[in-house]
Formats: structure tokens, C-alpha cells, sequence
């Protein structure tokens, strides 16, 4: 089982990946990140994408849907935006924010290893 700075490395070798944090959807804060830079603040990212988390688990409330969330994608003109909330039990209240160059990534792909990731992370 990899931990988390091993996971979030592995994460940032997907094609046209831009970075990667492990978010706490609680607090809003970065457990991790890797990658990011000037064009990408992956602590106020991270910030921002709770509250996306937020707001979809409140709108499946009301709509009284019980599934889990398998991700959240949002496609941007030159990005790919993920969010892929953590399933074990060690991980819950965390998720995965990915940003990857639309140019580049292959969504099917990186949707696929996040999955696996996501299932061997040791958090």
C-alpha cells in the first residue's frame, strides 16, 4: 500500500498531469499536494473544491440519493478538473483533486488509475 506523498507522485505521472492534492473536505485543507505552481494554487484549489464536494452532497441530500459519489469532472477549455472522494474507511471526509491538460491527458485513463490509486492509498 502506497502512502500518500508515494500515491500523489505516482498521481502526478499520468499524462498531462498538473498537480494533485488530497483534500480534507471537513476543513478545506491540503493534506498533500504535488505539483501545482504559479498558474495552479493547489491550497486554494484545494479550498475551493470542498466547497464543490460540499454543495453536491448537500444537492444528493435533498434529492434524497443515497450512492456514493464516484467522481467530479469539470472540463474547462484547455483542463480537466477531478475530484474523486476517498472510499475506505481510513480515507473518509478525504478526497483527490486532479488537474490535468486537456491537451494531453486521456480522461478514460486517468479516471481508471485514479481508481486503482485510490484503492491500494494508505492514508
Amino acid at each position: 500500500m502506497p502512502d500518500m506523498d508515494t500515491a500523489l507522485k505516482e498521481i502526478m505521472n499520468l499524462d498531462g498531469c498538473i498537480g494533485v492534492a488530497l483534500v480534507d473536505h471537513t476543513s478545506g485543507m491540503a493534506l498533500g499536494t504535488q505539483g501545482g505552481g504559479k498558474d495552479l494554487d493547489l491550497t486554494v484549489a484545494a479550498a475551493g473544491n470542498t466547497d464543490v464536494v460540499r454543495a453536491k452532497l448537500r444537492a444528493m441530500e435533498m434529492l434524497n440519493l443515497t450512492e456514493k459519489i464516484e467522481d467530479i469532472l469539470i472540463s474547462l477549455d484547455t483542463q480537466y478538473h477531478m475530484i474523486r472522494p476517498l472510499t475506505s474507511r481510513a480515507g473518509k471526509g478525504l478526497f483527490l483533486y486532479v488537474a490535468l491538460r486537456r491537451d494531453r491527458a486521456n480522461l478514460a485513463m486517468a479516471r481508471h488509475q485514479l481508481r486503482r490509486i485510490e484503492a491500494d492509498l494508505d492514508v
